[in-house]
């Protein structure tokens, strides 16, 4: 998937108000280039209390850009009927598309009242101008329905997902989303702060869509957290549906940080436990290098190709962050040395799985086995100084393997293709600090 957004894209891009014309415009190029799915931010109207709005403060759930309030009758991103193109105009090409679903928490109240739970006054009044979801202090915590509420998110009031009318709402919001506005699956936002619950329930419904039922919607949580926290969250989410949910995989991305940061990483580190991808989980993770938020905070200075070579080639769902692929010159779209190449590969050789067939501290030599049209493939991840290889044990006899994607720090060097022996032996090689995909 792409990450279609980053923090502040539609100013920083001069397209404020026009986000989903100006991705509309990008549909045909993404689905070219191999991707199968785009993650929108969220898509209601916000507080805009200090201006215009990524959407993490919600204001008006129904309210995707045709009602006069908050400043404005367009999101920052742009109108309802501007946003329906753009997602009739993905599906054409054949692409789903991803709302980010903030259900934790709401913002911009319209009145300040008080809780009659603990006599408090909060802003918890909202009188929203779709008409839908009006809410009072009933709606929040502390409540009658749950005393304990588990996280606050920037001192926004949190919902009270027990309360059955907060309940109702969330879940009839989701499914406006999926059948009638068209989206195909949902990033739950901060799900540190609710209830596994409530995810479930939404997931496991079946919606119409295109008419017919029967549809299960994609989904992915962001919990930010160890691999064994999110591996926890994951069971308790999926324990009763028949269409589980993913989760980011964070701790990898730390992996691939200091893989790309920290001089004299060891490869070695690649195989350890810790994240979800190497503890088993890989069908669970979304993996990822950079998103709006790590990369305001923590972002991945060096090589970081490296990284995008790891999460285009193994197990899990990759998803590719907007600005490295189009502002920071990663793309490099009808080159070898870039992301797009490594779309390509995921999309045509990335199947079937894992085989770690050599590593050590500076080299590290794995094949995908192939499943379904994917072919298979030998990626070479070379972390030393100079070209490094050596010789494997693929499952290909007497195959030819073609170099369809590398790159190496400071060196031009086209990788060599390669012929495996009777018993699938040959040497693989990667230029210096950097790596080779190798299809047969």
């Amino acid at each position: 998937m792409m990450q279609a957004f980053y923090w502040d894209c539609p100013r920083l891009e001069a397209k404020e108000f026009e986000w989903w014309n100006f991705l509309k415009e990008k549909t045909t190029a993404l689905s070219e280039a191999g991707f199968t799915a785009l993650w929108l931010p969220p898509a209601s109207k916000a507080a805009n209390l200090g201006g215009m709005s990524m959407g993490y403060d919600p204001y008006d759930y129904y309210d995707l850009g045709q009602f006069d309030q908050k400043g404005s009758v367009q999101t920052w991103f742009g109108s309802v009927s501007e946003l329906a193109q753009f997602i009739k105009e993905a599906h054409e090409h054949g692409m789903q598309v991803y709302a980010d679903l903030v259900l934790n928490h709401t913002s911009g109240a319209d009145e300040e009242e008080t809780n009659l739970y603990d006599g408090q006054k909060r802003w918890t009044k909202y009188n929203p101008g779709s008409g839908k979801f009006a809410r009072d202090w009933r709606s929040y915590h502390p409540s009658y329905f749950e005393r304990w509420d588990d996280q606050v998110f920037e001192g926004m009031p949190d919902l009270c997902h027990r309360n059955p009318y907060v309940y109702g709402e969330l879940v009839e919001y989701a499914r406006w989303l999926i059948e009638e506005i068209g989206f195909d699956g949902l990033r739950y936002d901060f799900v540190k702060g609710y209830g596994t619950w409530i995810i479930s329930a939404i997931l496991d419904r079946l919606y119409e869509k295109n008419g017919k039922s029967g549809f299960s919607p994609f989904g992915v949580g962001e919990f930010w957290d160890s691999d064994s926290s999110i591996t926890q969250w994951l069971k308790e989410t999926n324990s009763f549906t028949d269409n589980p949910v993913t989760a980011f995989d964070f701790p990898l991305r730390g992996r691939l940080k200091t893989l790309c940061d920290t001089y004299g990483f060891s490869l070695k580190g690649l195989m350890e436990k810790g994240t979800l991808v190497t503890n088993g989980m890989a069908r669970y993770a979304v993996t990822f290098v950079e998103n709006h938020d790590i990369v305001r905070t923590d972002p991945i200075f060096n090589d970081k190709m490296l990284a995008y070579s790891y999460i285009l080639t193994h197990e899990g769902y990759p998803c590719v962050f907007w600005q490295d692929y189009f502002n920071w010159g990663l793309a490099q779209e009808g080159y070898r040395s870039g992301i797009a190449a490594l779309v390509k590969v995921h999309e045509q050789y990335a199947g079937g799985a894992t085989d770690i067939l050599y590593c050590d501290d500076d080299l590290y030599i794995m094949q995908r086995r192939g499943s379904g049209g994917q072919k298979g493939l030998v990626y070479v991840l070379n972390n030393s100084g100079r070209w490094n290889g050596r010789k494997v044990f693929t499952q290909w006899a007497g195959t030819r393997f073609i170099p369809l994607a590398w790159r190496g720090k400071d060196n031009a060097d086209i990788p060599s293709e390669k012929w495996t022996d009777g018993q699938g032996a040959t040497d693989f090689w990667a230029p210096p600090r950097g790596y080779v995909v190798y299809a047969p």
